[in-house]
């Protein structure tokens, strides 16, 4: 394996792992996971988590700290996160009335930091 496969696999390991992680702080706040790694064409939706008749989109950023996590989402990804949240929605009619939200959730080592309504769509 080359130097670049092998740091991408660890990146894609650590990546599923703050997903994860990310994933139990939801489930702990009371969501049910609906989704995870939804991929449309356009853009990707880490997790999608429901508590009622709110839906969340959450975009996982891992860095060293949380504020290089939360400024890593960029409006390119956001962009492309709301073009994957209309696919997601499509095929999910009956939860298209939903109240929607978009958070980051920000890893840095073991913890986890939830940046809720981190953007409004179109902004």
């Amino acid at each position: 394996m080359s130097r670049t496969s092998e740091k991408r696999a660890r990146a894609e390991r650590s990546g599923r792992l703050a997903e994860r992680l990310a994933a139990w702080v939801y489930r702990f706040r009371g969501f049910e996971i609906l989704d995870r790694r939804f991929q449309a064409a356009g853009g990707e939706i880490d997790l999608v988590a429901r508590r009622g008749t709110l839906l969340v989109f959450v975009e996982v950023k891992q860095r060293a700290d949380f504020n290089a996590a939360l400024f890593a989402v960029t409006t390119r990804n956001r962009r492309r996160m709301e073009q994957a949240v209309k696919s997601w929605l499509a095929r999910h009619p009956r939860l298209a009335r939903s109240d929607v939200r978009f958070d980051v959730a920000a890893v840095a080592g073991w913890r986890v930091k939830i940046a809720a309504a981190a953007w409004r769509e179109g902004q």
